[in-house]
């Protein structure tokens, strides 16, 4: 709780702030505990933490690669000024290839007429294009078959201005505590890249570990790991948690406009679906579901280092909280929406459980028009 005269001068309604600090400290931790090289994966804007930011603290901790998951992504990095090498994980759309493999952006392939098309725009753009190759061997979404992967790798060698960088897949179930999932999938990954070294064709980079398999299989670790949700200090699953020396980078913080008491019988928010059962105090806070608080699930926020429940619908741009239980509450006194606060700590895991999503979801969630603070 803020004493009067003490309350700071809040620049936004609500704003998120992102340590890099902690950021810079999760990737040390990766790096020290594997011998393969980081990609610092910063697609959805880093997960909202706020991709151009994350990805030059990563770098300087020592990440080698950045990913992204689109090619606006890849772009926005060049244009920021980053010169390391990145990959985009997911579709390059055909309009954009030139640009992509100009601005020397690498490209993950998994079917024929990829190689084709990119060829061409290796042509126009004057410079090789840098593939990786998708192999599925078990998620399901895109890559080829174990089966056709050794023949399209001939292919990809064998088409002029391709050059063939990388070999890639993704784990589907590597945060559970049953682990014969994702070792079925790294022997059918294994049996591949074992025929590609038979015939000549192993790539400079072999990379299979996502955050959950970085952390519990350092046998998947191959040429490089891919760490996303883990290097912002979030866990990959409740049966996969970060350890402890990894910090959460981000927290969501607003402020009281309006203090009033209310009386007995009084309706709040849209539809009055909640309405008071005393007399209770009852404070505004300047965020709602335009901002990526969610109107479903069950809520609660921290004033004065107190939990306090959001009451009634969550509005597109405010939301109610019962301040009965903080003393002294005034307007200006800081809101966390997701973070800590004194001893009482809302972490990520715990917020997504309440609405009925996960970590993931709840970060990336956080809109565009809320600030990004960087300390």
């Amino acid at each position: 709780m803020y004493t009067s005269g003490m309350r700071p001068a809040h620049s936004h309604s609500n704003w998120a702030e992102i340590d890099l600090g902690a950021i810079a400290g999760n990737v040390r931790h990766f790096c020290a505990r594997s011998n393969a090289r980081m990609m610092a994966v910063v697609k959805a804007n880093a997960y909202g933490h706020g991709a151009v930011p994350v990805a030059q603290a990563a770098l300087n901790a020592g990440v080698s690669w950045c990913g992204v998951a689109q090619a606006e992504e890849a772009l926005e990095l060049r244009r920021a000024g980053l010169d390391c090498p990145i990959l985009l994980l997911g579709f390059a759309p055909p309009a954009r290839l030139a640009e992509l493999i100009s601005e020397r952006v690498s490209l993950t392939v998994w079917e024929a007429g990829q190689l084709h098309k990119a060829a061409a725009a290796a042509q126009d753009s004057g410079q090789p294009a840098r593939m990786h190759l998708k192999v599925d061997t078990g998620l399901g979404r895109v890559g080829v078959s174990p089966e056709r992967a050794t023949a399209l790798a001939h292919s990809l060698t064998d088409t002029d201005g391709l050059q063939f960088e990388g070999l890639l897949t993704h784990f589907a179930r590597a945060d559970e505590k049953d682990l014969r999932p994702t070792l079925q999938q790294e022997r059918r990954f294994r049996d591949v890249l074992d025929a590609l070294e038979a015939g000549g064709l192993r790539p400079g980079l072999v990379h299979a570990a996502n955050s959950a398999a970085t952390l519990v299989r350092p046998q998947s670790h191959f040429d490089m790991v891919r760490v996303g949700i883990a290097m912002y200090g979030l866990d990959p699953s409740a049966n996969c948690p970060c350890p402890g020396e990894l910090r959460p980078a981000l927290a969501w913080k607003s402020q009281l406009t309006h203090v009033k008491t209310v009386p007995k019988g009084s309706g709040l928010s849209y539809g009055h679906e909640y309405i008071t059962s005393g007399e209770e105090t009852i404070g505004t806070v300047p965020a709602g579901y335009a901002d990526g608080y969610r109107r479903a699930g069950e809520k609660v926020a921290l004033v004065g280092g107190e939990p306090v429940p959001v009451l009634g619908r969550v509005c597109m741009d405010q939301f109610l909280v019962r301040l009965d239980d903080v003393t002294g509450a005034a307007v200006g006194d800081e809101v966390v929406l997701l973070g800590q606060q004194g001893q009482a700590r809302l972490p990520a895991e715990a917020l997504a459980l309440r609405w009925g999503t996960i970590n993931y979801d709840l970060v990336c969630g956080i809109g565009a028009r809320v600030p990004r603070v960087y300390v």
